[in-house]
Parts: C-alpha cells; sequence; structure tokens
C-alpha cells in the first residue's frame, strides 16, 4: 500500500492510500485534489474514511460521491450527511477491493464524537488520527474535555512504538515553537525539529509521524514529566498537581500561544 498527502486548503492533508488500483481517502474536506489525482494515476475510489465532522474534513464528501459513490464510514456519534456506515469503538471496517482492514477507536475530545482509525497487528501499522493528535500537538477542545482528551490521548499512546501517524494538518513547525516553551530541554524534540525545519523548506510534509516519536516529544503526550511542570508553574505562576492538570493547562497555554 501506498499513502500520499493531497493538500487542501491553507494546511490541510487529505490522505490517499492505494494499491495501484484502488483508492481510499480519509477526511476529504475538498473534492476537487482527490478527483484529480484518481483521474491522473488511473485509480478506482473504494472508500472514503472520516474521522469527524468538521467542514474542512467533509466539505468534499458530497462531491466525491457524485463522482464515485463508495461507501462511507464515519463516527456513529456525530450526524454527518453522507456517511452510510455509523461506527464505535469494536468495529472493524473491511475495504473488500483492497483486502484491507481498520480497527476503529473512540478518541473523543476535539469534538464529541471523534474516531480514528488503525489497521491490525501486522508489519506496518497505519494510524488515521484526524484532529485528535498532531505531531507535537494535540487538537483544541472545541466539545469535548481535558480528561476525555487525556482519555484519547492514552489510548493513541498505546499504540505500537512503530505505528505510523497520519494526521491531517500540516502544524508541525508551529506545535514545535510551543514544545520548546513547555518542555525547554529535550534533545529529541530539538533534533526532530531540525529535521521538520528541513523538509518544510524543501516543501516537503513533516508527516507521518510515529506513536514512539510522538512520545518522545510532544508535550501533550509527556504530561507527566517534571520539567512540563516546571514551565507551567514558571508560565501561570501554579504548578500542576497530577498529570490531568498539567495537560488542561498546556492546552489551555497553547489556545494562547
Amino acid at each position: 500500500m501506498t499513502i500520499i498527502p493531497l493538500p487542501a486548503f491553507r494546511d490541510n492533508y487529505i490522505w490517499l492510500m492505494h494499491d495501484g488500483r484502488h483508492a481510499l481517502v480519509v477526511d476529504p474536506g475538498d473534492a476537487q485534489p482527490v478527483i484529480d489525482h484518481l483521474e491522473r494515476e488511473q485509480l478506482q475510489l473504494a472508500a472514503i474514511l472520516i474521522t469527524h465532522h468538521h467542514a474542512d474534513h467533509v466539505g468534499g464528501l458530497r462531491s466525491l460521491l457524485a463522482h464515485a459513490p463508495v461507501p462511507v464510514f464515519g463516527p456513529a456519534h456525530e450526524d454527518i450527511d453522507g456517511v452510510d456506515h455509523r461506527l464505535v469503538e469494536g468495529d472493524r471496517v473491511h475495504i473488500a477491493p483492497m483486502n484491507l482492514d481498520f480497527d476503529v477507536l473512540d478518541i473523543p475530545a476535539h469534538t464529541a464524537g471523534h474516531i480514528a482509525f488503525v489497521t491490525p497487528d501486522g508489519a506496518a501499522r497505519v494510524l488515521f488520527c484526524g484532529d485528535t493528535l498532531f505531531s507535537a500537538g494535540c487538537g483544541r477542545l472545541f466539545e469535548g474535555s481535558p480528561s476525555q482528551l487525556a482519555s484519547s490521548l492514552a489510548k493513541l499512546a498505546a499504540l505500537p512504538d512503530d505505528t505510523q501517524v497520519y494526521c491531517t494538518h500540516e502544524y508541525t513547525l508551529s506545535n514545535l515553537a510551543f514544545a520548546h516553551a513547555a518542555e525547554p530541554h529535550n534533545p529529541a524534540r530539538d533534533a526532530y525539529a531540525a529535521r521538520c525545519k528541513a523538509l518544510r523548506a524543501a516543501n516537503q510534509p513533516t508527516l507521518p509521524s510515529t506513536i514512539g516519536l510522538e512520545k518522545a516529544i510532544n508535550p501533550f503526550l509527556r504530561s507527566e514529566q517534571p520539567g512540563i511542570h516546571d514551565a507551567i508553574a514558571a508560565h501561570h505562576g501554579t504548578r500542576p498537581a497530577n498529570a490531568l492538570e498539567c495537560l488542561t493547562a498546556l492546552r489551555a497555554w497553547k489556545d494562547n500561544f
């Protein structure tokens, strides 16, 4: 399988996964980049995966279905026009033309019904996590709570370290700037930042990341680290009492960074 990013809007990625004949797309906020690529590469669309209801993730759904009426898999707890397979954690998606399976995880926080798709145990595990987890960051809490965010991030962090993380925005450099403020002393993060700056200078995506890398550099997956507690105490004037208070303070700090 090959996975490529189709840039959309200012910083979105629509992920397209294909086997040379059939393709699936994840969170098509805009139909035209998908249609153009399918036609150029002579690929047949087999399915659409939706992680949550925001317009920059579903805005192209209707036009794409008019071009190719295929199954659309999305969250059961969000009202999304065009989704005909409504999913909750524990469900498994089978894409028959590609002989491909995904397990569904409930990861609310960014939105109330947000889900993720992860391939089952295998040599190359792939995670499509929408806007809940970003490289070096996480999504804003538009509908969920800090405790939901903590639970959802812990669920993702429990995946194998080599899981490939395909989030849907190119936010990495701005997230890394905040990560430096939140945890000033992290050599692994600094090395990753240098690599990402070089990629962006060459107009290349910083994604995918991996779960193992994110656990090493992403402050939102490191809310138990004393250095992050120190930074929050210096910024807010109050030291977090525990990891949840730390995560809550991090998210509030990032919202205004």
